[in-house]
């Protein structure tokens, strides 16, 4: 099953995707949709409105989760590329909801950077409360999976050691299109990424170095996870500031984000 969250008449509603319609369960959007214990059987049953899928306003799946967490170096040909040794535990940062866009929205370029990278992600989409997760209640915990890329300004980020100046800018992530239920999403299903049409990124998740259920047993480690939160898992190598020389997003371009079995981004660029 896959889930969107749709813009209709300035405020949300939950959506299951239909083929190539949408059915409209009502207002809110997924991550209040999650809220619910019972959003399973509500979600695959429910009835409504069907919406052609042209016609529908794609908002972010979850357009404001209480927390973003994100994953650096968990890809290992990433890893490889930034020349840096296998971490032995995650490397964590968090954005802000304000960050977050749609899946097909423009993504302005900040006046403030030269430097704007692209990083395909999976993210987790963590489905009930859980805290210190053991490995089997992490994985029961998963509602699901969606697409971000995790658009980056690396000349700020790497003004200090610390990231998240260079992680949290408004309105630049793109998260979606879809949540999709973990039945949806094979072991090794790909994850790409394209600019104008060139591959930048193509990889799958299996070389992912901390999977799913690891991330969410580390982080409810930390704090409670709670319906609608986030983990961005990590990028794949093919990002542009490991390449010689570095290449960077410009304006007019277009950015496409896949997971196979959830879905696409495209994100057309502009200047801000």
């Amino acid at each position: 099953m896959r889930l969107a969250t749709l813009r209709v008449n300035g405020g949300f509603h939950v959506a299951r995707v239909d083929d190539d319609h949408y059915v409209d369960l009502g207002p809110g959007d997924v991550g209040s949709l999650l809220a619910d214990p019972g959003w399973r059987a509500h979600a695959a049953t429910a009835g409504g409105e069907r919406v052609q899928a042209g016609r529908a306003d794609l908002a972010p799946v979850i357009p404001r989760p209480g927390k973003i967490v994100c994953v650096g170096l968990n890809y290992r040909t990433h890893i490889t590329e930034m020349g840096r040794d296998l971490p032995e535990f995650p490397t964590l940062f968090a954005k802000f909801p304000e960050v977050l866009i749609g899946p097909h929205d423009e993504l302005d370029l900040p006046p403030e950077s030269d430097a704007v990278d692209w990083e395909a992600e999976l993210v987790v989409v963590v489905g009930s409360r859980v805290r210190r997760a053991d490995r089997a209640s992490a994985e029961a915990a998963i509602a699901g999976y969606t697409v971000m890329n995790d658009v980056s300004m690396r000349d700020w980020q790497f003004r200090t050691r610390e990231w998240l100046q260079g992680k949290t800018w408004e309105a630049t992530t793109p998260l979606g299109p879809y949540l999709a239920t973990p039945d949806e999403l094979a072991p090794d299903a790909a994850i790409t990424c394209t600019v104008d049409g060139e591959v930048v990124q193509s990889s799958t998740v299996a070389d992912l170095l901390f999977d799913p259920a690891d991330l969410v047993g580390y982080v409810s480690t930390m704090i409670t996870l709670n319906p609608g939160d986030v983990i961005a898992t990590g990028t794949t190598g093919g990002v542009g500031h490991a390449r010689k020389p570095p290449r960077y997003l410009q304006k007019g371009q277009t950015l496409r984000t896949a997971v196979e079995g959830i879905g696409e981004m495209s994100n057309e660029v502009r200047r801000g």
